[in-house]
């Protein structure tokens, strides 16, 4: 089975993508604020790759790229220079993705909820240290392309 039929949530999520991530620091602080603008896409029947497009008010940017493979039973793995992960769907709407930084000791967990209509997504990202929630992340985002 190939990975649309398989994560058929992940399949939802193709496409263009702009929001916003709020990251609050463990008192619920403002610690930083940038837009995004993400492509999400399933490549073949074994691979997805996410490319996030990040820019801040002061006119800085920066791009990262997400290139994933399909494990089978519902799961991709990420494992790139900087971090790695993996992800699944946890039912219809929600999928649960656990990744840490190489070489910080950091453990971030994330939830993406997708709304019935597929055109929003709110996602939420804790970031732990040593088991104790350091930071959160909170990210709205809206279809903007197919």
């Amino acid at each position: 089975m190939g990975l649309r039929e398989e994560m058929p949530l992940l399949a939802r999520h193709e496409g263009e993508w702009e929001g916003e991530y709020l990251h609050l620091g463990r008192d619920g602080a403002l610690l930083d604020r940038h837009r995004v603008h993400m492509t999400c896409r399933i490549v073949g029947d074994a691979a997805y790759h996410q490319t996030n497009r990040y820019t801040w008010d002061d006119g800085r940017t920066e791009v990262h790229e997400f290139p994933a493979v399909h494990l089978g039973g519902g799961r991709c793995r990420i494992d790139i220079d900087r971090l790695e992960g993996e992800f699944r769907e946890v039912d219809d709407s929600t999928i649960y993705l656990t990744w840490r930084y190489k070489g910080r000791p950091l453990r971030l967990f994330e939830l993406i909820v997708l709304s019935e209509d597929g055109r929003s997504r709110s996602r939420v990202w804790q970031w732990l240290e040593d088991g104790v929630c350091v930071r959160r992340t909170l990210i709205n985002e809206w279809r903007t392309g197919a």
